[in-house]
Formats: C-alpha cells, sequence, structure tokens
C-alpha cells in the first residue's frame, strides 16, 4: 500500500474527503489509545497488587512508570520525528505501543509489567508528539481548530472511557486485557497509518542536523526529576521532594547553557523569542494546573462535604469529562468559523466564570450546585484548549512542528503534574487539617470554597497573559502592514 504524497498545502485539494477522513481515523486512534492507557491502569492496581503479591506502592509504579516515560521523553521524539520524518516516526510509535501492550499482557512479574509499561510510554510519547504535528500535513489549514477539536475529543473519551472499560475487562476476562485490547486497536492503526498519512517530503527533512545526544538526556533528567518531586511523598512534600526540585532547577539552567553552545540543539533558545509560542506554552501549563482542582479536590468535597457515595461520586465526577468529549468537535469548528485568539480569550473566561460559581455556590443546590458550574469550566476548557493549539501549531514552520508539538503535549503534561500536587496543597492547607480524609464537612467546603477561588484567580492571570499576547500580535500585524 503506498502512502498518500501530497503537500500539505495541497492536502483537501488534491487528495480525497475520503483520504483525508481515513487520515484523521489514524490521528484519532492515535490519540484515543496513549490517553486510554494513562487512565485504564489505576482502576487495576488492587487487582494487580492481589496478583503479584505486591504492595500498593509498588504498583503504583505501573501508573508511574508510563507517565515518566511520556513527560521524559516526548519532546525529544518531537525532534526525532523532525530529523527523520514525523510518519516513518509515528508508525514506529503504533507499534512499539502495541508490541509493549501484548508484553504487559504476558508478563509474568511485576518488574517485567514495569519494563513493558516504560516501553509503552515511549510509544504513547511518540504517538501523542506526532499526532498533532501531523495534522497540518493532513487537513487544510482552514479546517486546524476542527481537527484540534476531535483529537481533544478522542482524548477526553480514552481518559473518561479507561475506568469503567478497565472494570468491565478485569470483572470479565482478567487484568491481562486491560493492555491487551490495545493489541487489535493498534493493528487496525497501523494499517490505517500505513495506507493514508501523507508520506514524509524529504525537503522537509534535509539540513535538521542530528539529534542532539546531551541535550536530550539532560532534559529528559531534569523532567523525571521534576516529576519525581511532584508524585513522591503521598501529598507530603519533604526533604526529597525539596531535592528532586533542586535538581531539576539545576537542570534547567545547564540544559539552557548546553542548547547554547551546540550546533544542532534539542530547542533553540531563540525560538522562545516568538510571544505567541511563549505564552501559548504558559497558558497550557497554568490552564491544566488549574483543570486537576476539579479532578483532585471534587471527590473529597463531594463525600466529604455533601455526603455523597462512591457510586453518586463516580457519577458526578464523569459530567466534565463527558461534556469536554462531547464540546471538542464544536469547539474546534468555533474555533474556524470566528478566529484562534478570539476563541482562547472567550475559553478563559469561561472558565474563570465557572470556577467563580463553584466556589460561590459552595453548599447550595447540591449536586446540581457543582455540576452546573463544572460544565461551564469543562466546556470551555475544550473551547480553550482547541483555540490554543491552533493557534500554536499554526504559526510555526513545517521543520518544527514535532518539536513544538512535543512541547505543547508537555506543557500539558506538567501542568497536569504540578495541579495534582499544588492545587491538592493548597485544598489541604485551606481545610486547615494534615490528613483531608480526617476533616470535618465544614473544613472540607472551606478547603474547596477557597481552592476554587486561587483557580479562578490564577485563570484571571492567564486571561492577562492571553489579552496581552492579542494586543502584541495586533500591532506585529500593523507594523508589517506599514512595513
Amino acid at each position: 500500500m503506498k502512502p498518500i504524497t501530497e503537500k500539505p498545502g495541497e492536502a483537501g485539494h488534491a487528495r480525497s474527503a475520503s483520504s483525508v477522513r481515513w487520515a484523521l481515523a489514524s490521528l484519532c486512534l492515535s490519540m484515543l489509545m496513549p490517553s486510554l492507557d494513562t487512565s485504564i491502569a489505576n482502576v487495576g492496581l488492587p487487582t494487580l497488587a492481589q496478583a503479584f503479591g505486591a504492595s500498593f506502592q509498588q504498583v503504583q509504579w505501573i501508573v508511574l512508570a508510563y507517565l515518566l516515560a511520556i513527560t521524559t521523553l516526548i519532546v525529544s521524539v518531537g525532534r526525532l520525528g523532525d530529523i527523520f520524518g514525523r510518519r516513518r516516526l509515528l508508525l514506529i510509535g503504533i507499534s512499539l505501543f502495541t508490541l509493549a501492550s501484548l508484553l504487559c499482557g504476558i508478563a509474568p512479574t511485576l518488574w517485567l509489567l514495569l519494563a513493558a509499561r516504560g516501553l509503552q510510554g515511549l510509544g504513547a510519547a511518540m504517538m501523542m508528539a506526532l499526532t498533532v504535528a501531523m495534522v497540518g500535513e493532513t487537513v487544510p489549514k482552514e479546517r486546524t481548530g476542527s481537527a484540534m477539536g476531535l483529537l481533544g475529543t478522542m482524548s477526553a473519551i480514552g481518559t473518561t472511557l479507561g475506568p469503567s472499560l478497565g472494570g468491565i475487562l478485569i470483572a470479565g476476562f482478567g487484568w491481562e486485557t486491560i493492555f491487551l485490547v490495545n493489541v487489535p486497536l493498534g493493528i487496525t492503526n497501523f494499517l490505517l497509518a500505513v495506507r493514508f498519512l501523507p508520506a514524509d517530503r524529504q525537503e522537509e527533512k534535509v539540513a535538521q542536523g542530528r539529534l542532539d545526544g546531551i541535550g536530550t538526556l539532560l532534559l529528559a533528567l531534569t523532567l523525571a526529576a521534576y516529576a519525581l518531586a511532584m508524585t513522591m511523598g503521598h501529598g507530603n512534600f519533604g526533604t526529597l521532594n525539596l531535592g528532586l526540585l533542586l535538581t531539576a532547577a539545576f537542570g534547567i539552567a545547564l540544559f539552557v547553557f548546553t542548547e547554547a553552545k551546540v550546533k544542532s540543539p534539542l530547542l533553540r533558545p531563540s525560538m522562545f523569542r516568538d510571544s505567541s509560542l511563549s505564552a501559548g506554552l504558559a497558558m497550557s501549563t497554568i490552564v491544566s494546573t488549574v483543570i486537576m482542582a476539579t479532578l483532585v479536590v471534587g471527590p473529597f468535597y463531594l463525600s466529604g462535604a455533601l455526603g455523597f457515595d462512591a457510586a453518586h461520586v463516580g457519577a458526578i465526577m464523569s459530567a466534565g469529562p463527558l461534556i469536554s468529549a462531547l464540546t471538542g468537535v464544536p469547539a474546534g469548528r468555533i474555533v474556524d468559523r470566528f478566529g484562534a485568539r478570539r476563541m482562547s480569550v472567550i475559553g478563559l473566561i469561561g472558565m474563570m466564570t465557572g470556577l467563580s460559581l463553584i466556589a460561590a455556590l459552595q453548599g447550595r443546590f447540591g449536586a446540581a450546585g457543582y455540576i452546573g458550574p463544572l460544565v461551564i469550566v469543562t466546556a470551555h476548557y475544550a473551547l480553550f484548549q482547541a483555540s490554543n493549539n491552533t493557534t500554536i501549531m499554526s504559526n510555526i514552520t513545517p521543520e518544527q512542528r514535532g518539536v513544538i508539538s512535543g512541547m505543547l503535549s508537555l506543557s500539558r503534561n506538567l501542568g497536569l503534574i504540578t495541579g495534582t500536587s499544588v492545587m491538592g496543597e493548597v485544598f489541604t492547607l485551606a481545610s486547615g487539617t494534615t490528613d483531608i480524609t480526617t476533616a470535618t464537612p465544614q473544613a472540607v467546603a472551606s478547603g474547596m470554597q477557597t481552592t476554587f477561588v486561587v483557580a479562578a484567580l490564577l485563570i484571571a492571570a492567564t486571561l492577562v497573559i492571553a489579552l496581552t499576547g492579542r494586543t502584541f500580535a495586533k500591532r506585529t500585524t500593523l507594523s508589517e502592514e506599514a512595513a
């Protein structure tokens, strides 16, 4: 089967609409599969602990190994795609992810399972970074927002579907199937990608230089140190966490110094002079940090303050991801019609409004007082994601798509990791207790209110960044037109 070979600018014109749809189907699967495995293993941890005779702390590394591999490697594999060809590396990523899923399903020991999960995380990093990068080569520029919204929907569906699908598979067929389910999906995705994704153009790969081995290693170690600092200690920020943070800070300084010296850096420092890119990455990180407040604080508030049981808490918590899944595609179409920068601002305003309402309606109207504002937050989060991704990926040169896409995914992952720690710590401090599980309903309610006020203020700061960036972009456009 020969791949599509048309140039990116000709996508949708020389290629048939059917080919574009099948190519998008492949990209959707490439986003769905890694997202599914981010959450599907969580529900199986008790079963896996029993199956391998391991402690809960040991089996937690089944989740952590996967997330660490993605976080530490996603920028590097994006750069590799720019050098060696994004389609080629995406095919390798799909194959690696599928093979690793098979190895996870047949692993006889916990340590082999952890190794397979790390390998699966490498494949997932390739898929997540290069899927977004391939959008510019697959669909016309005027449909970029719709494609980004569709990928956001698939990511939300994967994350939402993971726990429920995992529970069904474990109950009916055993823990192995939560990993083996990826094998038929991976084979289908590989066949679609081989047939319908546009081939790499040789001119895109010339003069890209060699892979920056030192920079890649430094960035991976730095990100690993930061991720471990945010996730280890089970909510207690101790000496180990501080040491890891200091290590990460030193690693960043060393990485910046190294990148300024090498001929073919992993990340060119000059690219951060682009205010649109820098602002977009910063906003992505802050917004992802804030969105974790709903996932970290929400369950404790619903159970501890409102008195809902686990079943009702799960049902209420599913409202957010469900809304994200339903609004992703419409949000993308809105971005295409009204403009990405404008919709970024509206998305942030909507998020700030929803977060403020959650804090203001604390204790009122029961579940409705939480679900209503949560719907506002998540719908506008989907709008922001589609518009911010479109802004970033539409304003870069083709040879940078892989590495910038990797940085975009990294900013989101770092935000989610940071949010879990930071928003959880704000909630604990605001509740006035060291053990939130024993806090009184009044303390939990007070902690929730303060946390969401802080979240709303963070979005307000992000809105300032967006408005400043929009003003600067207008001035730049006027200056270029005048010249």
